[in-house]
């Protein structure tokens, strides 16, 4: 993941244009032309062998004949000439390029990316449409128009798309801070754009139309980030494929390339819409109305059925529409006709004039418990709609300076009747829809984007405990399988490896002959009514498909008799299948309880990707399913389960007593946790998972391996837990420490820490002493991305007292890191300070990392004396004398 270099792409002072042409019609012509004429201020370069001089504007013969290296080059040349002017452009010290071109093989694409590399020359495309960067007055791009100034910013694999995207908001006033067409990111990605655009003060919001992403783990991390930053809504095409690729396991047919993309933009905070009205809904409401107060609606009409299709179409999203308070109602009575609706929607009735629309306006403008307010309108002959609109603009324009205005929605009726309206509304800035399903749809955008944050915010319930995994087992039942050369565990192992993570599993008895099925019958008959027997065969991957399974058998001699009967069906109907013996098991009564499936597939995109839902032989027809990417958390794993239809039988209904979801996530969390230790593991079924209010218990398992050293699997898309850094030690004057990563359930923590530091020491390190100690503050030191930054914290043992914490934040070419560091203040000078940085330090070595930095207080000397221990440099401020700069270069 870099941003390195990005800045010349994004915010250049000169550009070349490599393959300008006089030719009518051609790429060249347009591109030069638009890059002339878009009021650039900077230098604009065209290059040309062939021509002097191109619609009066010079022409040099080659990069080496410019003037200077330029910030930027685009390029449009044969694709056999790309590699040779990017490695022209690369000597020069030129930062950045555009390459339109497209039909670049694969070899030609290498050869221009080798070109690139040594400098760092950022590539966007190739194939794709160009550039446009409105606020610089740049259309590098072969856009029929120049789009608007503004604040969205716009990312297309699509350069159709970019055209159809500026072209409409051209006629509604939207304005973009960068229209970015993404090609086939062959350098530049939506991962480093994304990053890049996170810290970008020119962009409040990022609108994408995404085909594939390429790296997913750097995709997630941006994507996160950018997330927590700014509203992201995203578009993604290919929601349905032609075909799938066959898969040895339930998890695998339910496994679709969308559902997991769907889940990957709901664990980043992304908003997604799903068609391209959705994405011009977002436009407009992001581009007018970034963000909400909250998410009670009201509705302002002068039709009553306009407005109950709004209320329906709310409902559908599970949106909230707001209730009118006592006050509310008495101060609209005071100003409508006896015949309103008296609620919510308001309804003004259909001869509403101006009049009326502006004193319910003021009145609904200032009720408490509304949070935005959707106004429509229905042409009549008894009214103007035109004159509705400007009595609604001057209600708004009304409310006194100094108080917030709550966001507005217009809806205005109609074709010809509402065009000036929307007009209107445009000019003054106020999201304008068609139809009031498409403004609720725009509304809903923001709500969902509130509600993610929410979600990426909220501190998640304790984990399970560490403690009861056994690691060490699950890999030597694994190491088993791959030496005998066989990828399919037996049930017997998978349980195995099931129960190694804790997880119940009912009792179970590999048998290779039917008197050996009998005799494990006959025992746990002894404690149990009844057996289940199942064949054990690597080439049977369902076994009722084939009759492999028999329920309820209650003594030894039935269960004799169904074995050998089993045995002699599957050489009948699968002669080619070798059946290895069979398993016995208690037959599991618990009437009520509900068939679950937990399953693990590796994603072609994500890597390990986790399924729940519905389970049982049926499970393929109901498809009641939802998926999440790995690590969870047991909110996340609550989350999951909250997807499926399910989970409404789980939480209870009538006389049924709710399921034990607690029990449920916990489950969750430990496969989860399971995929992230076990990089061998490719496939699991859990089916079904029994669940009811006494638990839950895995009746049946399956598991796929393969060697990891032979067969590497693609990489979890977000940076798991490193348990690897846990250790204990122990201090003289402080006694038994824990040292390990941070957890965003250590939120209780931090409260109960800030509460034992010093109003002297909370300013050496945050710079003040007045800290922030709001949830959001503190789940932003919890709730860390691995991926880029890291938090040790050092807990009393036993109690768990937090007692300080060391961090490190890297910039995006994970090359330097920033770090910090803060003891409870009773216990500085015990050496815990150094400890924590020791740590620190060992672990931005091992990382990779170039070098640590800080800046400290001049007047903490405890700090800068350490700093100047472990090694750092220490410089002065040139402005500020009261400041350190302190800098560790680290070598491997």
């Amino acid at each position: 993941m870099t941003i390195r270099n990005l800045e010349a792409l994004f915010s250049p002072s000169s550009v070349a244009f490599i393959g300008a042409s006089p030719t009518p019609g051609s790429v060249g012509r347009i591109v030069a032309s638009n890059l002339v004429s878009g009021g650039f201020n900077g230098n604009a370069w065209l290059v040309n062998p062939r021509h002097a001089a191109i619609d009066g504007v010079p022409c040099y013969a080659s990069v080496s004949a410019l003037p200077a290296a330029p910030d930027l080059a685009v390029v449009a040349t044969p694709p056999a000439a790309v590699p040779g002017v990017i490695a022209d452009l690369a000597r020069h010290g030129t930062r950045a390029a555009v390459v339109i071109t497209a039909g670049l093989d694969r070899d030609l694409r290498q050869r221009m990316l080798d070109a690139a590399c040594p400098s760092c020359l950022r590539v966007l495309g190739p194939n794709c449409i160009g550039l446009i960067l409105p606020k610089l007055g740049l259309n590098a791009s072969f856009a029929h128009m120049m789009p608007r100034k503004g604040d969205l910013a716009f990312l297309s694999q699509s350069g159709a798309l970019v055209t159809a995207v500026i072209d409409w908001a051209g006629g509604r006033g939207i304005g973009f801070s960068k229209v970015v067409s993404m090609g086939e990111m062959a350098d530049v990605d939506f991962g480093d754009t994304l990053d890049y655009l996170a810290g970008d003060p020119e962009s409040r919001a990022i609108l994408l139309y995404v085909e594939q992403v390429t790296h997913a783990a750097k995709f997630m991390s941006a994507a996160r980030r950018a997330a927590r930053a700014k509203p992201v809504i995203v578009l993604k095409s290919g929601r349905h494929e032609a075909g799938a690729k066959a898969a040895h396991s339930h998890t695998g047919s339910l496994s679709g390339s969308d559902a997991v993309y769907d889940a990957a933009f709901r664990r980043a905070g992304l908003v997604r819409v799903g068609d391209l009205d959705g994405l011009f809904e977002a436009a407009e409401m992001l581009s007018f109305t970034p963000h909400l107060p909250g998410e009670r609606l009201t509705i302002l009409t002068n039709g009553g059925g306009a407005g109950v299709l709004a209320v329906d179409r709310l409902e559908d999203y599970d949106g909230t529409l707001a209730e009118l308070s006592p006050t509310t109602i008495q101060a609209l009575n005071a100003v409508l006709p006896p015949t309103w609706s008296k609620g919510n929607p308001v309804d003004i009735i259909g001869d509403a004039g101006p009049e009326r629309y502006e004193a319910a306006m003021h009145v609904l403008l200032e009720d408490p418990g509304t949070d935005a307010v959707l106004v429509m309108n229905c042409p009549t002959a008894l009214a103007s709609s035109e004159d509705a609109a400007g009595a609604t603009l001057k209600a708004i324009q009304g409310v006194p300076q100094g108080r917030p205005r709550k966001p507005v929605l217009t809806n205005w009726l109609g074709d010809g009747a509402a065009a000036k309206s929307r007009r209107m509304f445009s000019e003054a800035r106020l999201p304008s829809f068609t139809t009031p399903a498409s403004a609720i749809d725009g509304f809903m955008n923001l709500v969902r984007y509130r509600r993610s944050q929410d979600e990426l915010m909220r501190t998640p319930p304790a984990s399970p405990q560490e403690a009861t995994f056994d690691r060490d087992h699950a890999r030597q039942v694994i190491a088993g399988a791959l030496k005998r050369g066989q990828p399919m565990l037996t049930e017997f192992e998978a349980k195995a490896v099931l129960m190694a993570y804790g997880i119940p599993v009912a009792e179970t008895v590999f048998c290779a002959s039917p008197d050996a099925v009998a005799a494990a019958a006959g025992k746990i008959l002894s404690q149990h009514r009844a057996v289940v027997i199942k064949i054990h065969s690597d080439d049977i991957s369902h076994k009722s498909d084939v009759g492999g399974v028999r329920l309820g058998l209650m003594s030894a001699d039935e269960a004799r008799e169904a074995a050998r009967s089993m045995a002699a069906e599957i050489a009948r109907i699968r002669p080619d299948a070798h059946l290895e013996g069979w398993v016995v098991e208690p037959m599991i009564e618990r009437p009520g309880a509900h068939e679950l499936i937990i399953g693990m597939i590796e994603d072609a995109t994500f890597g390990p990707t986790l399924l729940f839902g519905a389970g049982g032989t049926a499970v393929e027809v109901i498809k009641d399913t939802a998926h999440a990417l790995p690590p969870l958390d047991r909110g996340l794993a609550r989350d999951l389960m909250r997807q499926t239809r399910i989970h409404r039988l789980l939480v209870g209904y009538r006389n049924e007593k709710p399921a034990d979801l607690d029990a449920i996530a916990d489950v969750l969390v430990r496969v989860s946790t399971m995929i992230g230790d076990l990089p061998e593991l490719r496939e699991l079924d859990i089916n079904p998972l029994i669940a009811d209010d006494k638990g839950c218990i895995a009746l049946d398992a399956r598991m796929r391996v393969a060697d990891d050293a032979t067969s590497p699997r693609r990489p979890m898309s977000i940076r798991p837990y490193p348990a690897a850094w846990e250790k204990e030690t122990v201090l003289d004057r402080i006694g038994l420490i824990r040292v390990r990563p941070v957890r965003p359930e250590d939120e209780p923590l931090y409260e109960r820490f800030f509460e034992k530091v010093t109003l002297d020491d909370m300013h050496m390190r945050f710079f003040t002493a007045k800290t922030d100690r709001s949830h959001k503050f503190l789940a932003r030191l919890t709730q860390i991305d691995y991926a880029r930054e890291m938090a040790f914290v050092a807990l009393s043992e036993p109690g768990g007292e937090l007692l300080g914490s060391a961090r490190l934040i890297a910039d995006p070419d994970y090359t330097r890191a920033e770090y910090a560091v803060l003891v409870r203040s009773d216990l500085k000078g015990k050496g815990l300070g150094w400890l924590l940085m020791q740590h620190l330090i060992a672990y931005a070595r091992e990382e990779g990392l170039k070098a640590l930095y800080g800046e400290v207080l001049a007047a903490n000397t405890t700090m800068i004396e350490m700093c100047r221990s472990l090694g750092f440099t220490i410089e002065a401020d040139s402005e500020d004398p009261g400041l350190r700069h302190v800098t560790l270069t680290l070598k491997g």
